[in-house]
């Protein structure tokens, strides 16, 4: 019995460990958390969890996105969702009801790189998507606000989606009346403007 117990012991020891699934905390607002869409699983970070089920990429997708989430609201709650989760990457979408209050601009930067900052000493990669802000806040303010995001993409050598929007805000048949959120038909364009970008950053 004894010698059988040993045998047992080494067996299991000889035996690597099963590696834990690596995370994608996707950490976002209504945009990414599917506000106004009839059922949550019609938004693009469902579709992305299929995409990457049905391409063998071996990744959870956690959605950690809060309707309403400012960049300082995104601050308070990024440490903990850290901790929790653990992630290896990071996609970032934070910035747009910044953007919609007509905040300051540095402040928001500087939330956005405080939560870069801490995601990247948590050892994750950070996929950093940006929002446009409609012209009627003027240009200099929709200017200033676009290069927040590219701007701190090149400091920070961060890949970026600089509209995640694109091809879908300038296209009423793809958004809710209210104008700023994308319908159930939009989604799918959503996740392929994000795609490109994090795709390079899945190997692991």
């Amino acid at each position: 019995m004894k010698r059988l117990l040993i045998l047992l012991v080494l067996f299991a020891a000889s035996v690597p460990a099963k590696a834990e699934t690596p995370v994608i905390l996707v950490f976002g607002d209504s945009i990414s958390a599917g506000y106004g869409l009839a059922r949550v699983e019609q938004g693009w970070v469902t579709l992305l969890r299929t995409r990457l089920k049905d391409e063998d990429y071996g990744y959870l997708v956690i959605n950690a996105s809060v309707s309403g989430e400012t960049t300082a609201g995104g601050l308070a709650r990024l440490p903990r969702a850290l901790d929790l989760h653990k992630p290896k990457i990071v996609i970032l979408e934070l910035g747009g009801n910044d953007g919609l209050r007509a905040l300051p601009i540095a402040q928001m930067r500087a939330n956005l790189v405080r939560m870069v900052d801490l995601a990247s000493a948590a050892g994750a990669k950070v996929l950093l998507l940006g929002i446009r802000m409609p012209p009627n806040y003027g240009p200099e303010y929709t200017e200033q606000f676009r290069l927040c995001y590219s701007d701190l993409a090149r400091d920070k050598k961060l890949p970026l989606v600089p509209f995640l929007l694109n091809d879908v805000a300038q296209s009423p048949d793809l958004m809710q009346a209210d104008g700023i959120h994308p319908n159930e038909p939009g989604q799918p364009t959503l996740l392929a403007n994000v795609w490109p970008s994090l795709k390079p950053l899945l190997r692991h």
